[in-house]
């Protein structure tokens, strides 16, 4: 009799992750698409704003320091 229910249960535990990765699977391609629609936007926006949108950059740095050289 505990062999069947132990079957039993172990139907149910399989069907049951089954659902779940069907589940999650789903969400998943649901947020690739949102992400891809908003880089879509992005780029969308980007272009009509010449980039000055979204994100900040620095004009007129080269990100070069000169070094003061020690004399011996």
């Amino acid at each position: 009799m505990g062999a069947v229910v132990s079957c039993i249960t172990a139907v149910f535990r399989a069907i049951g992750n089954t659902l779940m990765a069907i589940v999650n699977g789903i969400g998943a391609i649901l947020k690739a698409i949102i992400n891809g629609v908003v880089s879509l936007f992005d780029i969308i926006i980007s272009c009509l704003t010449c980039g000055r949108g979204g994100r900040r950059r620095r004009m007129g740095t080269t990100g070069t320091h000169s070094r003061t050289m020690r004399t011996i």
